[in-house]
């Protein structure tokens, strides 16, 4: 699943707000930041409203940093069904099959090399990425963010062990008080003591992934103290190429719990942040397996009739 590529970085920057026109507002979105996306295959297309490239790395289409518009987030093939790129195509196809109307603005995050490898992203990645979304959350009306790339260089189990980023905590800070939800991935290292990084960070929402009989997967991370909640995990999706493929990991729940996100916000469009947590946490059924007990598993029935 490529969970291990954001590097640390020593200095963090925000970069330069982007200019967004005023629209006509619409139903809420999904934003998903990730490697690329497959805007050939029709399942992923049609709920895909817009797409933008957001990178470290001149190498947009434009070969810039920056682009947006049809065309901003994609690789040609085959580049955009291997070394990994193929991962945000699976991640689009995961919050489509957890809400089948959940509108994506799709944000690609990951610059490629001439010969198709990842190019390394780092702390600096997230805050690019975050901050674009705050600058577009009205033009898009984003009601969720999803991001499911993580590392898990962190700090001995049993201390604060999470990396602190005031940057990234800022942009996290500034999207709750506007409402939108912030979901990353815990990780799938069999770590029972800590979650991946940014998860750990109190201001983002961690999940966890469980299998389709509703028990925590095994290979998820999970500390009881910072995670929030788990959510589908064990899936088969649709890919690149329009390929179908077998999906585990705490990536592809990441998108679930946020598609449900912005599912209870489409229909309870003036619940604030909090409400929104609460309703969640008050409608989760508990779960477990042989390592954990006490993991709360959104209900998405439950929560849009809570």
């Amino acid at each position: 699943m490529n969970k291990k590529i954001l590097a640390a970085l020593a200095v963090i920057t925000l970069i330069a707000p982007v200019a967004a026109k005023a629209e006509t507002p619409q139903q809420p979105t999904l934003a998903i930041l990730d490697t690329a996306i497959d805007m050939t295959v029709p399942s992923i297309a049609k709920n895909v409203v817009y797409e933008a490239c957001v990178l470290e790395w001149g190498v947009c289409p434009n070969t810039k940093s920056l682009m947006e518009g049809p065309g901003s987030a994609t690789l040609p093939h085959p580049y955009v069904a291997i070394n990994g790129f193929d991962h945000g195509t699976q991640m689009a196809a995961a919050a489509i099959q957890a809400n089948p109307n959940v509108k994506i603005v799709f944000v690609r995050i990951i610059g490629n090399n001439p010969d198709g490898s990842r190019k390394v992203a780092g702390n600096q990645t997230i805050v690019n990425a975050l901050n674009w979304v705050l600058q577009n959350k009205d033009r898009f009306n984003i009601q969720a963010v999803s991001m499911s790339q993580s590392n898990h260089i962190l700090g001995p189990a049993g201390t604060d062990y999470c990396p602190k980023n005031p940057t990234i905590q800022g942009l996290l800070t500034a999207l709750k008080d506007k409402n939108v939800g912030v979901f990353f991935p815990a990780g799938n290292v069999r770590d029972y003591s800590r979650i991946s990084f940014p998860s750990c960070l109190p201001e983002a929402i961690a999940v966890g992934a469980t299998m389709p009989t509703q028990e925590v997967a095994i290979y998820s991370n999970y500390d009881a103290k910072l995670i929030d909640f788990v959510a589908l995990g064990t899936m088969r999706l649709t890919s690149a190429g329009n390929k179908q493929v077998n999906v585990a990991g705490t990536s592809a729940s990441t998108q679930v719990a946020a598609s449900s996100w912005v599912a209870v916000k489409s229909i309870k469009p003036n619940l604030t942040y909090q409400e929104t947590l609460d309703l969640f946490n008050r409608t989760a059924i508990l779960t477990k397996n042989s390592k954990v007990t006490g993991a709360k598993l959104i209900n998405l029935r439950g929560a849009l009739n809570g």
